[in-house]
């Protein structure tokens, strides 16, 4: 058993942050806080080659400098006819201030180039979560579909319009913030890490 009163979610992204809380929200007697509630103003630099070690490096850093435990995500989109791009710069696609707007546009542009409407892809999520500084867990999170060259739908975040996941006609963009939090890529892998922190709690 440990007595794990706080959690820092190692992120300044607003929705990233709303989403893990929501789905996090059971844990009533663990403080979920973000950096901003935490009083931690720094952006940690990505630039790990893999989405583990990105991930790794903002949980380490916020760790390094709170003592407190902490989770941090990376999330990339893997796009099949761009042979997995943008992948692990999926955030910075197309520039490093680029919006959401800029990054689909971007998509939409290669896919394009290539005379095609849509591809196969996948979203992929990797939480690294840190309660000391040589103890490190990760969990991974798949959620199989395609990317599409119309932006469909306002909800959401990121590339949530182009993408419609497997058995549905949807895409992220078009679902309600619960039907996302049930099968996104995200949902997937904080469900393994909530199924370890039920463990590490009891």
């Amino acid at each position: 058993m440990s007595n794990i009163e706080k959690i820092i979610l190692a992120s300044n992204n607003k929705h990233k942050i709303s989403e893990l809380k929501s789905i996090l929200n059971g844990f009533s007697n663990v403080q979920l806080l973000s950096l901003e509630e935490a009083n931690i103003f720094i952006d940690v630099e990505e630039t790990g080659n893999t989405l583990n070690e990105n991930a790794y490096l903002k949980a380490s850093e916020i760790f390094n400098i709170t003592g407190v435990p902490v989770i941090a995500d990376d999330s990339g989109l893997f796009v099949e006819a761009l042979d997995g791009e943008p992948g692990v710069y999926s955030s910075r696609y197309a520039g490093l201030s680029a919006t959401y707007s800029d990054n689909c546009e971007k998509l939409i542009s290669e896919l394009k180039k290539k005379n095609l409407t849509e591809s196969n892809a996948e979203f992929r999520t990797v939480i690294c979560f840190m309660d000391d500084k040589n103890n490190e867990k990760y969990f991974e999170g798949i959620v199989k579909g395609k990317i599409i060259t119309e932006q469909l739908g306002d909800k959401g975040f990121g590339y949530d319009p182009l993408f419609i996941p497997e058995g549905l006609d949807k895409t992220f963009a078009q679902l309600t913030d619960e039907e996302k939090n049930k099968l996104s890529h995200r949902a997937n892998a904080v469900y393994k890490f909530t199924e370890f922190l039920k463990k590490l709690i009891q």
